[in-house]
């Protein structure tokens, strides 16, 4: 990548998974990164001190995506600390596992709450604060298509999402201001893997035509494309970077 030496990216999640790989890759292209978290600072900490180590300008923010007040607080941090936001990268989400039938309306609502409020204030914040050229990338699903048992609330918080990426494409027209998914197939992070047993995840592995699980790296490089300046024209998209899986 050329060109990015003094651009800034708010990358959420940022503090393991895919998050964590995307910004080191966006680092390694030049950009300074605001690494935001949760719940766990010594963890978003170890990713400031990895890319600072590389020669990255790079901050820890806390912050609840499914809250107003501290997503506002998350763009604020940022801003103070580089002057301006270029791109931001939404991979913050959970994905709890459990069958409609069960009614778990609780459980429900904290996914819809983290994963489809949380996108649509970031999202808002995003619109407000990029200017020209800006890029907003935020996280779907490739799952999505599959409409496997006991992802119903998980399936539906990406549905949302991938709605919403649509709408705001539209609301920013004449801005020059991209706003795009990218909806993994199943990949070798610590949410995905978290209560599959060997069996299950075996077999998951062998549903795309690679038979192999994605890995947080082959996320990153597509999120550094459509970051970058070869994904200038593509907007209002949905990128299943999933190895055929759907």
């Amino acid at each position: 990548m050329t060109n990015t030496a003094t651009k800034t990216a708010i990358i959420t999640g940022a503090s393991g998974g895919i998050g964590r790989a995307v910004a080191k890759r966006l680092a390694s292209d030049g950009f300074a990164i605001a690494v935001h978290y949760a719940g766990n600072p010594s963890r978003a900490e170890e990713v400031v001190a990895e890319l600072k180590s590389a020669g990255a300008k790079a901050i820890a923010v806390k912050a609840d995506v499914a809250n107003a007040a501290e997503v506002e607080n998350l763009f604020k941090q940022s801003t103070d600390a580089f002057g301006h936001i270029d791109v931001v990268v939404h991979a913050a989400g959970i994905m709890p596992l459990f069958p409609i039938a069960s009614g778990d309306v609780d459980s429900f609502d904290k996914v819809i709450s983290t994963n489809l409020r949380g996108t649509f204030l970031v999202m808002a914040q995003s619109a407000q604060h990029l200017s020209s050229g800006g890029r907003i990338i935020v996280f779907s699903s490739s799952v999505v298509a599959k409409s496997f048992p006991n992802y119903g609330a998980y399936i539906a918080s990406k549905a949302g999402v991938e709605g919403l990426v649509h709408v705001l494409a539209n609301e920013l027209r004449g801005r020059s201001v991209t706003v795009n998914a990218v909806a993994p197939g199943p990949v070798s992070t610590e949410l995905f893997l978290n209560g599959k047993t060997e069996a299950q995840i075996k077999e998951l592995s062998k549903l795309a035509p690679l038979e192999r699980l994605g890995q947080p790296d082959d996320i990153a490089g597509v999120v550094s494309f459509l970051a970058g300046p070869d994904g200038a024209w593509v907007n209002s998209q949905v990128l299943r970077a999933n190895g055929g899986f759907a």
